[in-house]
């Protein structure tokens, strides 16, 4: 083996991801808990984007940053789970984090089923 090809074999393929901050993408309908989430996500260091519905998330550009998403199981235009389909065919690699205070059993299954790490419910009282 020549020193040309010997280095070669030990570069370390490019970063697909940059070591910026991280964005935690929040997809609520409930102004309330998109403010109080981007407020806790600043908090812990990491950068919030904060949406009304899927129509306002789908068009964003990609970001070579880790990057996650939380998700609200009903929105306006369409659902969380619609919403997280639409990018699993789209190939869109981002942990998805779905909450709902709405949310039942076969929906938080169907969820994990399709690849959410994790369906927190929250029960509201007033």
């Amino acid at each position: 083996m020549n020193s040309a090809s010997s280095s070669a074999s030990h570069k370390s393929p490019p970063p697909l991801m940059s070591r910026g901050k991280p964005i935690v993408y929040v997809v609520d309908d409930d102004i309330s808990v998109r403010e109080s989430l981007e407020s806790l996500i600043r908090f812990a260091g990491w950068q919030p984007q904060i949406f009304a519905s899927a129509q306002e998330f789908l068009p964003r550009p990609p970001v070579f940053v880790p990057s996650c998403l939380v998700l609200d199981v009903m929105l306006p235009d369409f659902s969380g789970l619609d919403l997280q389909k639409r990018l699993t065919t789209d190939r869109v690699a981002m942990p998805i984090i779905f909450i709902s205070g709405h949310g039942d059993v076969p929906t938080a299954v169907s969820a994990m089923k399709a690849g959410a790490v994790e369906f927190s419910e929250q029960a509201l009282q007033r």
